[in-house]
């Protein structure tokens, strides 16, 4: 790629002034280019190969931004380069030798560098592009809109079973295959343009709070309702315990910091009350949480078969620790598959302990150290509040589902989306930054209110 060509695609708002101008929050009403292809790509179902790879539209629209996005950061136009870069560097690193000590070099040059492109130019992505409120603002309207223009067909999917989305698009490409799967309570599963429903689930899941918080804080709580219901029975559609379970933790914890969001420590309080909670179920109980939750599921069948897959998966990287098995089957029973569904497991089964250790500890630098970071904004604190929420709730799907393709790469995209919180705030009195009014001759100070007064918002 030429140094034009990499100019064309490289982020641009990375100058004190062009921050500022992002900062103008109603002047930004639609993200990048880029970030707007990548999001629309993600739900277009066409699977293209070329040879033996199977490029889909959103890792088409990666490998031209990968390259760039590299550079910009590694340059310091998308701010320092944190933990969570490191990390998430050496963890795709890791992954690609771990495929070759398996597999060979071949196949750890196209395994590795796909995944390489899914894991850390999604992240990329969001972490170069998306630089302030605004941008982040834009970001979140346009996932809403997405999410939300899948209802209607997602509504006629689950009453007759017709793969609507699917159809539509395979009259022009080849697209993914239809996923049939028995009803539930009367409707047929949702995949919309997904591999299967449990994807479609967790990708509308996503939305909620992010809808909720920062879409919802200029508009009338009706509304602000009305738009995050939306995004939930979307969701819902998908008739998969995980989404549901990502859903209605966004909402507890929306409901959480409603009811107490003038209490500095809330959320060390829900902290408490959580460890608390389940280390009393464990002792009171003959039975673990984790067993006593698959009661509660669509299916206790396929949540008892949860518990059986971390266990035997477990075994697996006990057997294979360091490389793991690489994309060969995993050690487990004839009579169960081959799917491992719990995202948080499958890095340590098939690339080993570190690669584990390395990704979920990028997930934990950005979460925490962004939870960590007090802010006098008001609308910055909305976003974080925000992406915690939805991180929470993502977190804990990946203990009940796998993420992969396009949701996947949703997730990492989110991940670096918030990496701009790390980053501190503009001065009030930027200029181009018209959130806060530059005070004119003597002023009385205003006494700090509401969530400006109760600033650190995660603890």
């Amino acid at each position: 790629m030429t140094s034009s060509a990499l100019a064309a695609v490289e982020p641009e708002c990375y100058s004190p002034k062009s921050k500022s101008k992002a900062n103008a929050g109603a002047a930004q009403r639609w993200p990048s280019s880029q970030v707007s292809i990548f999001l629309v790509a993600l739900v277009i179902p066409w699977a293209l190969t070329f040879g033996s790879l199977a490029v889909s539209p959103p890792r088409l629209v990666l490998l031209a931004l990968t390259l760039p996005c590299l550079v910009s950061l590694f340059s310091g136009k998308a701010g320092p380069v944190r933990a969570v870069d490191i990390l998430l560097l050496v963890h795709c690193l890791w992954c690609a030798v771990a495929i070759g000590v398996v597999h060979g070099a071949g196949e750890a040059v196209e395994g590795g560098g796909m995944l390489f492109i899914e894991t850390f130019g999604a992240y990329l992505l969001g972490r170069c592009y998306i630089r302030s409120n605004s941008d982040f603002q834009a970001v979140v309207r346009l996932f809403f809109i997405t999410v939300v223009c899948m209802l209607p067909f997602a509504l006629a999917e689950a009453l007759t079973g017709s793969k609507v989305i699917l159809q539509i698009f395979s009259t022009v490409l080849p697209s993914v295959q239809p996923t049939y799967t028995l009803p539930r309570m009367g409707l047929m599963r949702v995949q919309g343009p997904f591999e299967h429903p449990i994807l479609f689930g967790v990708f509308c899941a996503a939305a909620t709070a992010l809808t909720y918080l920062v879409l919802g804080r200029d508009v009338g709580i009706v509304r602000r309702w009305a738009m995050t219901g939306a995004v939930a029975l979307t969701a819902f559609l998908s008739l998969s315990s995980g989404p549901m379970v990502t859903v209605l933790v966004q909402i507890a914890l929306l409901a959480w910091n409603g009811m107490l969001g003038k209490l500095a420590a809330r959320w060390r309080i829900l902290w408490v009350l959580g460890i608390t909670g389940y280390a009393g179920v464990e002792l009171l109980s003959n039975q673990s949480v984790p067993l006593l939750l698959t009661r509660y599921a669509f299916d206790p069948w396929t949540a008892f078969y949860r518990l059986l897959i971390f266990e035997y998966g477990w075994a697996s990287i006990m057997a294979h620790p360091w490389f793991g098995t690489g994309f060969n089957d995993w050690i487990h029973p004839a009579w169960m598959t081959s799917s491992i569904d719990m995202f948080w497991l499958v890095p340590a089964v098939r690339h080993g302990l570190p690669a584990a250790a390395l990704f979920l500890a990028a997930f934990l630098f950005a979460t925490v150290g962004i939870g960590l970071k007090a802010s006098g904004d008001e609308r910055v604190l909305a976003c974080r509040t925000a992406y915690l929420i939805c991180m929470g709730g993502l977190f804990v799907a990946g203990c009940t589902v796998h993420f992969w393709m396009a949701t996947y790469m949703l997730f990492l995209f989110l991940v670096g989306s918030g990496m701009w919180l790390l980053d501190g705030e503009p001065r009030a009195d930027a200029p181009g930054n018209p959130e806060v009014p530059v005070a004119t001759g003597k002023q009385r100070r205003p006494r700090p209110t509401g969530s400006v007064r109760y600033a650190r918002t995660w603890k």
